[in-house]
């Protein structure tokens, strides 16, 4: 039975951290919640989340991501965790597995602002794909693991007056929602501010 939508304009979050100890009680998953936290600060849209702590196991994760967006229709999913090179670090694969299109260049823009704080950010495998059924698609990302590299990864980097220096990627996040025929998302631009052509701005509604 799929989700329905408490109204048109609803966007349906995916989130979902990939944990072995977290998902055992070993200690408290932080992924969820900073990702929980950074939406509700950067959204200014209606939107709600569907949120799910899983061990690091390809075939689980594979299976939570169908789940999130052919039956509960998510038009975005987020992950956090099992993106180094460690042999228990399955969750590129495991996208990838469910994926109809990869999206190369979310993956390309993480590694990049990640490069500005450390150098293992060449570690990093996060991929981007969309995933599509016959009347639905969504956007999956990986993200890394900790809520600071959640933050700036999402965020971007910004100068010590606020200016924006390296873009972060969820402002790309929006008009490929719109692309893909998902509800409009805005944002707070104080957080991040979204960017869409200008042929793709929508008049503001009554």
């Amino acid at each position: 039975m799929t989700t329905k939508r408490n109204h048109s304009d609803e966007l349906i979050v995916g989130l979902v951290s990939i944990s072995d100890r977290a998902s055992q009680g070993v200690y408290e998953d932080k992924g969820v919640p900073s990702l929980q936290e950074w939406l509700g600060a950067a959204l200014a849209s209606p939107w709600r989340a569907e949120t799910r702590l899983i061990h690091d196991d390809a075939a689980t994760i594979s299976a939570t991501l169908v789940e999130l967006v052919d039956t509960h229709r998510c038009d975005l999913v987020l992950t956090t965790g099992g993106t180094g090179p460690a042999r228990r670090d399955v969750t590129p694969e495991a996208t990838l597995a469910v994926a109809t299109k990869p999206m190369p260049g979310f993956g390309e823009q993480m590694r990049q602002i990640s490069l500005n704080f450390v150098p293992t950010a060449i570690l990093s495998r996060q991929v981007a794909v969309i995933r599509e059924t016959a009347d639905h698609a969504a956007l999956i990302v990986n993200l890394p693991g900790q809520p600071k590299s959640i933050r700036e990864t999402l965020e971007g980097l910004k100068d010590a007056d606020g200016k924006q220096k390296v873009p972060g990627i969820f402002a790309a996040v929006p008009y490929c929602i719109d692309l893909i025929g998902g509800p409009d998302m805005e944002t707070r631009p104080e957080v991040v501010a979204a960017f869409r052509p200008k042929s793709a701005i929508r008049s503001p509604k009554a």
